[in-house]
């Protein structure tokens, strides 16, 4: 192991694991509602239609202060701002427990998007001042396999959460939000112990190991940052930046889509509350080491575009069997391979905004994607309940979404071709 790789590896050992536990927390708080539904829509007397809006509303508010919470979080710096996002989602979340009709449900789920908005593009801007290019396919995967996590663990904890029924004159599903999101709160305060603003501030590094990284930006960026943007008005303008976050916008819509509905799905074919743990687990583990393996992969060979591309096309087929086959196991196993595959794509997607962009730019830029492309977790759920409403199943829901990863996978050829071009006219210069 070289010199770099030993500074890189301690610094990914001491900053993901606990960057990991955050985010199993955060990704947990925002999709428990799956799980709570299995028993508070009928507590409440809530249809499919209502569930989906309000499970969706949550990503509206989401959007709104997602990129004014992102640069605020720049400027105050990593460490404080992660502390007051991780305190308010927290408590909002736990609040959740105090809904008694449609209009609290979606007003809840409306803030906690709020109080969530700025930590993954904030965590996301983090990593690249730690880690460079070379590094960050590897290491952004290491950290995002907590989406998967929290299902593994979070689908488990949840059912057991959920048969507390009555127990001190609470439904399950109001524990489920209660011992689910007060932990956040807790976190907050080991970010302020834990997590310093940057490698400069870090007294865990030696002044070597920091020489090392700085030396390490300094020549790996040295041939991009002079062609990337800086400006965050014009990176919030660059064509780039929207046709991604119209990209994440339809991978989005397909996996949350999946994702808060798949335990539903699995009740409706069946399934026992204890079941349908285990089958919403299983995709989401072996997805763990799909995301590592794809995004040692990308970084290996230094590609991005196919390295998304892939993936998504793959999401769509399984959609199209899932939407075509009367066989419940088939449907299930389509299912699982869209969980697997749309959650490969993440570690090599989050490495294209930072290969154009740089310093705010990066930061605002990252949270416009991520911001525009988390509306399909509104867009998602939604219309697989309207359609559901509609239809009385989900064949019609699962060929739409097919359809929506289709058209990401072929923008992503054209962004991929788009960048790819200016490095072939100067390969010929």
């Amino acid at each position: 192991m070289s010199e770099e790789d030993r500074v890189f590896t301690r610094c990914a050992r001491r900053l993901i694991p606990f960057m990991l536990l955050v985010y199993i927390t955060n990704y947990i708080d925002r999709v428990n509602v799956g799980f709570a539904a299995l028993t508070m829509n009928r507590d409440l007397g809530f249809s499919p239609a209502i569930f989906g809006f309000g499970a969706g509303i949550f990503f509206v508010g989401y959007f709104v202060f997602q990129v004014p919470a992102s640069i605020a979080v720049r400027r105050v710096g990593a460490r404080f701002g992660m502390f007051l996002i991780l305190a308010f989602w927290g408590i909002l979340s736990a609040a959740n427990a105090l809904v008694r009709d449609a209009a609290s449900f979606y007003a809840l789920r409306f803030l906690l998007g709020v109080a969530e908005a700025g930590f993954f593009p904030s965590a996301i801007f983090y990593l690249t001042q730690w880690f460079p290019s070379a590094y960050r396919a590897r290491f952004t995967a290491g950290f995002i396999i907590a989406q998967p996590l929290s299902f593994v663990i979070g689908g488990p904890l949840s059912i057991f959460i959920l048969g507390m029924n009555d127990a001190y004159g609470l439904h399950g599903w109001q524990w489920l939000f209660l011992l689910e999101g007060l932990p956040a709160a807790l976190f907050a305060f080991a970010v302020l112990a834990f997590l310093p603003n940057g490698p400069a501030e870090a007294s865990w590094l030696s002044d070597s190991d920091k020489k090392v990284i700085a030396a390490r930006f300094a020549a790996e960026d040295a041939p991009v940052q002079h062609k990337a943007q800086h400006n965050l008005w014009k990176a919030l303008g660059d064509g780039r930046v929207l046709v991604l976050a119209l990209i994440l916008l339809g991978i989005n819509t397909g996996a949350f889509g999946v994702e808060l509905w798949l335990p539903q799905i699995a009740h409706g074919m069946g399934f026992s509350n204890l079941t349908i743990a285990l089958v919403v687990a299983l995709p989401f583990l072996a997805s763990i080491g799909a995301m590592i393996f794809w995004g040692r992969s990308s970084d290996a060979r230094n590609e991005r575009a196919w390295h998304v591309v892939l993936p998504v096309l793959l999401a769509a087929c399984g959609f199209a069997v899932a939407g075509l086959t009367q066989n419940h196991v088939v449907g299930l196993l389509a299912l699982s391979c869209v969980v697997i595959s749309i959650l490969s794509v993440r570690g090599p997607f989050w490495c294209v905004p930072p290969s154009f962009l740089s310093g705010p730019a990066a930061a605002g830029g990252i949270a416009l994607i991520n911001a525009t492309g988390n509306l399909g977790g509104f867009v998602g759920p939604s219309f697989v309940g309207l359609l559901k409403s509609q239809t009385g199943g989900y064949a019609s829901a699962m060929i739409a979404l097919a359809l929506v990863l289709l058209l990401s996978a072929v923008a992503m050829l054209a962004v991929g071709k788009a960048m790819a071009e200016p490095t072939r006219r100067q390969a010929h210069v």
